[in-house]
């Protein structure tokens, strides 16, 4: 199996934990502007976060060395201003990615237990 660089494991999650989240919102509302507005409260820097934090003690070693490497890689220089969270986030995104990619069962048990921090 090929090696997948962890900014695409971010870039991949990041895309995953939207549609996922879309796929909750849709079910919500049919006013498209409170539509966006659930979304981007729930993929948002800050949210994913959160969301992180509330995953550490959940995580494996193999899982808190994927965070540890991911908040490590370069920030964009735009970001630079929120870069702690920024961090934060990219190492959420990347997990996704990742769980998505390698291990879906572990996917699905980490939403269901995102399910009761994520309200839509």
């Amino acid at each position: 199996m090929e090696e997948i660089n962890l900014r695409n494991f971010a870039y991949l999650g990041d895309a995953v934990w939207e549609l996922y989240i879309r796929n909750k919102t849709i079910y919500k509302t049919n006013n498209s502007q409170k539509l966006h507005q659930m979304t981007t409260a729930l993929v948002k820097t800050q949210c994913q976060c959160e969301l992180l934090h509330y995953l550490e003690e959940f995580l494996t070693e193999e899982e808190q060395e994927i965070v540890r490497r991911a908040r490590n890689l370069s920030i964009p220089v735009g970001r630079r201003k929120m870069q702690s969270e920024y961090r934060q986030a990219t190492a959420f995104e990347t997990l996704i990615g990742w769980w998505y990619t390698y291990d879906k069962s572990r996917y699905e048990k980490i939403l269901s237990l995102l399910e009761n921090k994520i309200s839509v």
